[in-house]
């Protein structure tokens, strides 16, 4: 049955249809906002997925060009792999969502936004993450919402609610927040150097529109949902656990407090099998077989309450830290030769190694998606190899998370960066993860910065980032401890990943993931002051006694730039036919050159000498001619009346033999040939704009 439910968000009307469309999906619904349109459909399977220890939660964000009213380029002409901006969106849809599904629960399920139309005032994204909400709560499948989500801006010094695309570009803050009715359930940032207090104002905001959101959404949910479907459970066998938890506790809480996470892994291994063991050995083979998963699925389960027991009763971590310590931290810059720039930071057993390459700004990557931005001249990539956790793995290329991490970092550096017309080179930074423990994205924050500084490029302040993670009491969830830079083990088992980039003075970046029904807006505070905290220590302790500020210099690997600027009008001059003058000035200089249409040039080379010539050449070829100016230029060709004179820029002038000197010059061949270098003054330009030189007013005996 057809019905459409609306409501305002933003002074702009949100409409939900359902009913329509997909009809075979479990739930579906489709989202309209201002002209923004986007069709959004839960699907799961029947059965539960065989051999996952996990929830097999899909989400495609796909992005059709004709919602923007493009053809896709490329052979093909059709949409090709998801882009970046997709991928991060089908994770920032996901994240809220995953943890409100039941923790046993092992069917598919996959959510599909298919983006149909935008309006750019209305972003499809948070579109999609409502409608994602919307299509689960009215469908079969079991799921705790419902949630919402709503963009933020700030702009001149007030939190605007899903801002219009002019909002945006003047905004010092894009924020994504979603949520339940009555806690935050993710947070995705980037920002320029907000302080902790208004970004908290901003999320509290947020929060006001995500509760009628969801009231909304509940109201359909209590009219229309359907009844939600029973499936095969795949909780931890509670008579297995027990066995296990009885003999083995007090030797996993030892052997779980070991510092060094390879011993620590090593000692784990170790008793596993000798749990196996004994209880082959108690119960016989047979047994052992048939309770081998029952058996791991135990001792994963014992470690974790003891890994979270041990931190929220005792205040213990399993590397012996405090609450608040940061893992051992230590920086290099410039280890790698004939780079731009380059830099190794560590964090315990995390290590992050960061590369620049500065290139022409012709070089900045090309963006085909659904937004107006069409360029990005920063970018930052993030590669996390097999061997950086001890895996013998081949590379397959980035994956969403890569994707996500590498955005993250990039979010982070951004508000930093100096303007192209200060720094007019493209900029690529890639993080290579050498080794992982936890916490590499923002390892990578770190590192980018110092290899940015390396490279010479002038940032306006050094950024460092860091993760705070949670944990809760399953009873009662009032009782919690927030931890400083989370690692590994922790972040496995822990509630939160809270990560948060920034200068000593504002936040740049947040990605939030976590894995319960929400955060109040207490554990949101606490993690925002203890990062700011351990920011201002990484800065001004381990990363600035190694490099404090920009190298004045680029690398002189890197290409050196003249930048200067000539008539729009005059473009066509510089070009060429075909390109043939700047093709000749390219040839004969070995330089590159970049042309903008308001007129911007920018010459690379590795030779700063070649760059000056061809400017000189550019600047001839684009002089603008004046009265009363002076130029100097060649003989061109000789007539009996004077000399014409090549000032550049296919211009000519006429000097005649009148008004080369004061003397009398009875022939023009006594004082010039052609090929001689003059210097002349502009006296008149006439009506049909031929140039009329002299040198009486220049000429000295």
């Amino acid at each position: 049955m057809f019905k459409t439910y609306s409501m305002d968000l933003a002074g702009r009307t949100l409409t939900l249809e359902t009913g329509k469309m997909a009809g075979l999906a479990n739930g579906s619904v489709l989202v309209k906002y201002g002209d923004t349109t986007v069709l959004v459909n839960a699907t799961a399977s029947k059965e539960p997925k065989e051999g996952v220890d996990f929830f097999p939660l899909s989400v495609d964000y796909e992005e059709r060009l004709y919602a923007v009213g493009k053809i896709p380029g490329g052979y093909t002409k059709r949409e090709g792999k998801p882009t970046d901006k997709a991928i991060l969106t089908a994770r920032a849809i996901d994240r809220p969502i995953r943890p409100l599904f039941p923790k046993d629960f092992r069917n598919d399920v996959v959510i599909s936004c298919l983006v149909l139309s935008v309006e750019q005032d209305c972003s499809p994204e948070v579109c999609s993450m409502i409608g994602a909400s919307a299509a689960l709560s009215i469908s079969d499948i079991p799921f705790g919402g419902p949630t919402a989500a709503v963009a933020v801006g700030y702009v001149d010094n007030k939190i605007i609610i899903n801002p219009t695309e002019e909002q945006r570009s003047n905004s010092k803050l894009n924020l994504t927040v979603a949520g339940t009715i009555d806690k935050i359930a993710m947070i995705e940032a980037g920002a320029d150097e907000i302080p902790n207090d208004v970004m908290l104002d901003a999320i509290k905001t947020a929060h006001v529109e995500i509760k009628k959101i969801c009231e909304f959404i509940q109201k359909i949910k209590d009219e229309i949902g359907k009844p939600k479907f029973e499936y095969t459970s795949f909780k931890v066998n509670e008579e297995i656990y027990d066995i296990v938890a009885s003999e083995f506790s007090e030797r996993m809480k030892k052997d779980v407090q070991t510092p060094d996470k390879p011993e620590r892994d090593e000692k784990i291994s170790k008793l596993t099998e000798e749990v196996k063991a004994w209880y082959a050995e108690k119960y016989g083979e047979e047994k052992l077989e048939e309770d081998a998963t029952a058996i791991s699925d135990s001792l994963y389960k014992l470690e974790k309450k003891i890994v979270r027991k041990l931190i929220l009763e005792e205040g213990k971590r399993v590397d012996g830290r405090g609450i608040n310590d940061i893992r051992p931290l230590s920086c290099e810059v410039g280890l790698i030769p004939r780079v731009h720039g380059s830099s190794l930071f560590n964090r315990g057993r995390t290590q992050v190694m960061s590369i620049v390459t500065l290139g022409m700004k012709s070089e900045e990557q090309m963006l085909d998606g659904l937004d107006t931005e069409e360029t990005k001249r920063y970018m930052h990539q993030y590669n996390f190899p097999g061997y950086s956790v001890g895996e013998a793995k081949s590379s397959r290329g980035p994956g969403r998370r890569e994707i996500g991490h590498g955005a993250l970092a990039e979010k982070a550096l951004v508000p930093v960066l100096p303007s192209v017309e200060d720094f007019p080179y493209s900029i690529r930074v890639v993080s290579e993860i050498l080794s992982s423990n936890g916490s590499t994205s923002q390892g990578s924050i770190c590192a980018s910065t110092l290899a940015l500084m390396d490279a010479g490029v002038p940032i306006k302040k050094p950024v460092a980032g860091i993760s705070t993670g949670l944990i809760t009491d399953e009873d009662d969830p009032s009782k919690y401890v927030v931890i400083t830079d989370i690692q590994g083990i922790e972040d496995f088992f822990g509630d939160m990943d809270f990560k948060v980039g920034g200068t000593k003075d504002g936040i740049t970046a947040i990605q939030v993931d976590i894995k319960i029904d929400g955060l109040t807006y207490d554990i949101i505070a606490e993690a925002f002051e203890k990062t700011a905290k351990a920011r201002k220590y990484i800065l001004d302790e381990v990363m600035a006694p190694q490099i404090a500020e920009p190298r004045k210099e680029i690398s002189k690997y890197a290409p050196k730039i003249i930048n200067m600027k000539i008539n729009p009008e005059k473009i066509k001059d510089v070009i060429g036919t075909g390109g043939k003058v700047i093709n000749k000035i390219i040839e004969e200089t070995g330089v590159k050159i970049d042309i903008e249409e308001d007129g911007s040039v920018f010459i690379y080379s590795d030779d700063i000498e070649c760059a000056r010539k061809a400017q000189l050449t550019i600047e001839e070829l684009t002089r603008e001619i004046e009265v009363d100016g002076i130029y100097t230029g060649k003989v061109s060709r000789i007539a009996s009346f004077g000399a014409f004179i090549d000032l550049g820029g296919g211009k000519e002038g006429l000097l005649h033999i009148s008004k080369i000197s004061k003397e009398r010059v009875n022939k023009v061949e006594d004082v010039f040939k052609v090929g001689d270098e003059v210097t002349v003054k502009v006296y008149e330009i006439d009506d049909q704009g031929r140039i009329n030189l002299t040198r009486k007013d220049l000429y000295t005996e």
